[in-house]
């Protein structure tokens, strides 16, 4: 447990005269629910995709985050990836969840998607269907 200096928050009243009655429990359930709510509560997380003619990369950075605690789904157009990152006894850090989706191009092999999790980076490799890759075109 941490303890924190509460600072008054500034007051803004539209009768000056009862400026000197300050209040100093004004705004303090604000400050209560403030702190008791889930900070990381499905927590968005930074991400990059990469192209190339055969692959479509999606990396994203999950510090901490064993890979027992990752979940990827693919559903039709839509990349969802989910984690967990449990606290550690003893730390001061919370448990955190992330989850994210990402709208994909149509047309990717599903059942030849690879995912690997290195250093808190996840990378996720979606083949493109043949259908999407580009071709050579003879000119005759």
């Amino acid at each position: 447990m941490r303890l924190v200096r509460y600072t008054y928050p500034d007051q803004q009243s539209f009768a000056p005269a009862a400026s000197y009655l300050r209040n100093p429990w004004a705004g303090l359930s604000g400050e209560l629910d403030r702190l008791f709510t889930p900070t990381y509560a499905d927590a968005p997380f930074a991400a990059e995709f990469e192209e190339d003619k055969d692959n479509l990369v999606v990396r994203a950075e999950l510090p901490g985050v064993a890979k027992e605690d990752v979940g990827i789904e693919l559903t039709g157009d839509l990349l969802t990836i989910t984690a967990k990152r449990k606290a550690r006894s003893g730390d001061e850090r919370e448990a955190a969840t992330y989850r994210r989706t990402f709208r994909i191009a149509a047309g990717v092999q599903a059942d030849k998607t690879a995912a690997k999790l290195e250093n808190g980076v996840l990378t996720v490799t979606l083949p493109k269907a043949e259908a999407l890759k580009p071709r050579q075109i003879a000119i005759s």
